[in-house]
């Protein structure tokens, strides 16, 4: 058994399909200096033999997972395309008289070291990207198959050293049982589409395995308890796969309180609202139960092509998740790149600390004619609907002012062209620096709604980068430091009479509702597959019970005291237990059952 970390729940059981790395060894012979133009044609046949291949990739996907998704391989063309590393190539063949495979090769690596080198997360996945592309030019060169996934009958469990959320966004679902990662976090974004697709993830395996994985091993990983077990004894198929079972009928019940109002035992009512990035998560979550969306994440329409998305491009759909969700609300954040999220064709300058630098609004505010497109484009969807404005990374008054005046021209704008919008559309700021908190009452009269992001709270109030596995452990949720920060937003929020939700990963944690419901939080943004386990839970507390735990838990000193206090592990673990033995011996003894 390998123990890794459990980043979205669920069990598969089946074999295993190892995404190859595409590495070769080749001969350092040299060429004649005949053979140059031989070797740059080679090189040329190959980029747009590449180019076709990738294009013909992205149509087939389009119908599958839309436009935004299949638009990642945009990226990949422009990589090919890219002077800096066809040069580097060109020059390798005409300086140093190599192979035009030999020259790709060599290239890729030099790249990818580079890029390694950099305390960065966005170039350490430009560097996949870039190995992706290199692998695929090389694979024309030297001729050799194409690498492609399992059938479609025949759902696999993917192995890989690390996925990006682009990599991960063009992966069917029905076709893939579960994936166990190399490397990776349960924060990561990788780890957040995957909850969102509802595919069973564990990650951080890599100094865990003592013997590699090869494709058509036969595994079981439990996403839930982060768990990999290789080539297992039948006894362990036999109770993961009960495990499995009693998964999905939870899931299955779970769907009979799909129209159940989100209320406590007490009426404390509750919005549980679903984060997405593309109208394809818009589906999952309306299935769901949805009772609106309270994060719409628009830098995935921006990264991974090749230019900035046009207004109209925007507008489509912004206005199609509007009229999906028939007047239900609708709070797309607006641009939130920079840190951990880059564009390749918008150049940011480089930084020693990108988390406290050039990222977000500030951005925005410094480029107004990007963020008036985007500004116009959510306006005009917001005919169509409930829609709502949200910044992100807000630190003081003065951006809020700022931002509302750029929308004031776009509303402007607007009115002189005839082009209908909703005049009463609100506006609200993510809380999810300290600075925030702090003058949290002085930001409550400028807008109409807070939306607290945890995960950046956290991580700033702790000053502990998620991404950072050797202090990852000290990312914690439950920290009073935290927990004073909550409380100190939403009572700012409150008194102010403005709405006041939650869109962190903290929205969807069971340990952490009779936290917002002892707050009076009035929604909750989370995944769509912890849509319906939160409500379930909901619908068995009361408001004023958790107003009882919440002065316990603000009264501990530590993290490990308030997860006492949360969340008896022990407790739910035996009960697990319990009802496995229950069904195997049930399902043993059927005839048993039948003569009574």
């Amino acid at each position: 058994m390998i123990q890794g970390i459990g980043a979205s729940p669920g069990i598969a059981i089946g074999k295993a399909f190892v995404l190859p790395n595409w590495e070769w060894d080749l001969p350092e012979q040299k060429i004649d200096v005949g053979d140059l133009a031989r070797e740059f044609e080679r090189l040329y046949e190959g980029i747009r033999t590449s180019k076709v291949e990738i294009e013909q990739m992205k149509d087939e996907l389009r119908e599958v997972v839309g436009p935004e998704e299949s638009s990642i391989f945009d990226a990949h063309i422009a990589i090919l395309e890219d002077p800096v590393f066809m040069n580097e190539i060109q020059g390798i063949i005409q300086r140093q008289y190599k192979a035009a495979e030999v020259a790709v090769k060599e290239a890729i690596d030099h790249f990818v070291t580079m890029f390694d080198l950099l305390d960065d997360e966005y170039m350490k996945e430009r560097a996949l990207d870039i190995k992706d592309v290199g692998n695929r030019l090389l694979k024309h060169l030297l001729g050799a198959p194409e690498i492609t996934l399992p059938s479609d009958t025949q759902p696999f469990i993917l192995i890989a050293k690390e996925l990006s959320p682009s990599q991960l966004a063009h992966l069917n679902p029905n076709h893939v049982l579960g994936i166990a990662t190399l490397a990776g976090s349960i924060t990561s974004h990788s780890s957040i589409m995957a909850r969102a697709l509802g595919v069973p993830l564990v990650v951080g395996i890599e100094s865990k395995l003592e013997e590699a994985i090869q494709t058509g091993d036969m595994l079981i990983i439990d996403g839930e308890h982060g768990i990999v077990i290789l080539e297992p004894e039948q006894r362990s198929v036999e109770q993961y796969t009960m495990k499995q079972k009693l998964h999905q009928e939870k899931k299955q019940q779970l769907r009979g309180i799909v129209g159940v109002q989100s209320v406590t035992k007490d009426g404390k009512e509750l919005e549980l609202s679903a984060n997405i990035s593309s109208l394809k998560e818009l589906e999952v979550a309306l299935a769901s139960g949805t009772s609106g969306v309270g994060l719409f994440r628009t830098e995935f329409l921006y990264m991974d092509r090749s230019r900035l998305p046009r207004e109209d491009e925007q507008y489509e759909v912004y206005r199609g998740a509007a009229e999906k969700l028939d007047n239900k609300p609708l709070i797309i954040r607006t641009l939130d790149i920079g840190g951990d999220k880059q564009l390749d064709y918008f150049e940011l300058p480089e930084e020693e600390n990108p988390f406290l630098g050039y990222r977000a609004i500030r951005i925005c505010l410094d480029k107004p004619s990007l963020f008036k497109t985007q500004l116009r484009a959510i306006l005009r969807a917001s005919y169509y609907g409930n829609v709502k404005i949200m910044y992100p990374l807000i630190s003081s008054v003065e951006e809020v002012r700022a931002a509302n005046n750029l929308l004031e021209q776009c509303k402007q704008e607007l009115r002189a062209e005839g082009i209908g919008f909703s005049e009463e559309i609100e506006v609200g700021i993510m809380i999810e620096l300290p600075a925030a908190v702090v003058i949290a009452d002085m930001l409550a009269e400028e807008v109409d709604f807070f939306s607290i992001g945890t995960n950046d709270l956290i991580q700033f109030t702790l000053a502990v980068d998620r991404m950072n596995e050797q202090i990852s452990y000290m990312y914690e949720p439950f920290h009073p430091a935290v927990l004073r920060m909550l409380k100190l937003t939403i009572e700012a929020a409150k008194r102010t009479g403005i709405h006041v939700g939650v869109c962190g990963e903290m929205a969807g944690d069971l340990k952490a509702l009779p936290i917002w419901l002892a707050l009076d939080v009035d929604e909750l943004s989370m995944s769509a597959q912890a849509i319906l386990p939160v409500k379930e839970k909901l619908l068995t507390l009361t408001q004023q019970a958790s107003r009882e735990v919440f002065d316990r838990i603000m009264a501990c000193r530590t993290s490990a005291q308030i997860h006492e206090i949360l969340s008896p592990q022990p407790v739910k673990a035996e009960r697990e237990n319990e009802q496995l033995a229950e069904r195997q011996t049930a399902e043993r003894q059927p005839a048993a059952k039948l003569s009574k």
